[in-house]
């Protein structure tokens, strides 16, 4: 396994640790943000069952976001032969084409992995990529539904919208003041 491949692994368990860790917090957040997006979004007839109805569907998908990473999972989602298979069958079934973000992900991990002197470094490369690049795929969802906003895909960008505010304030947990 190259160390390109191994990073990428590490990114992933990491995303998996950080968001189970504050999966309690992301689900808090979601009637907030589902709230200020339906607003901005200027969505109307939007009653209390509705409401709940889209903030069960932003429930599942962050669950099924953190298993996304799962390391238990994980392989078989991105490892091996069935990888390019999944990967195009995965682009017909989404609304947002992230083909673009995966390829800036393993370049950004090409470039990371170069510059790793030893195991130790592993972790911290792992956290520098998701810093710099995100939990794959939130920047194509959340561009995707800007570009295009429509209302069955605010679950996702909500989604997104938590993750990527979560990562940004991990990031500042961890600086030293």
């Amino acid at each position: 396994m190259s160390q390109v491949n191994i990073l990428l692994r590490c990114y992933y368990e990491t995303l998996y640790e950080l968001l189970e860790e504050k999966k309690n917090i992301l689900i808090n957040r979601i009637r907030a943000v589902l709230g200020e997006q339906l607003k901005a979004g200027c969505y109307e007839n939007f009653n209390r069952e509705t409401f709940d109805a889209y903030w069960e569907a932003c429930m599942a998908f962050i669950e099924e976001r953190i298993e996304t990473y799962n390391p238990i999972g994980i392989q078989y989602m991105y490892g091996g032969d069935r990888r390019d298979e999944a990967f195009k069958m995965e682009l017909q079934l989404d609304w947002f084409d992230s083909r673009k973000e995966f390829q800036n992900l393993v370049e950004a991990a090409r470039i990371k992995a170069d510059y790793m002197t030893s195991d130790d470094d592993l972790r911290e490369k792992a956290r520098e990529l998701i810093q710099e690049a995100g939990a794959f795929p939130d920047k194509s969802i959340i561009a995707g539904y800007r570009a295009k906003p429509e209302l069955k895909k605010l679950p996702d960008y909500v989604v997104a919208l938590i993750i990527e505010e979560n990562i940004r304030e991990s990031e500042n947990d961890e600086q030293p003041e």
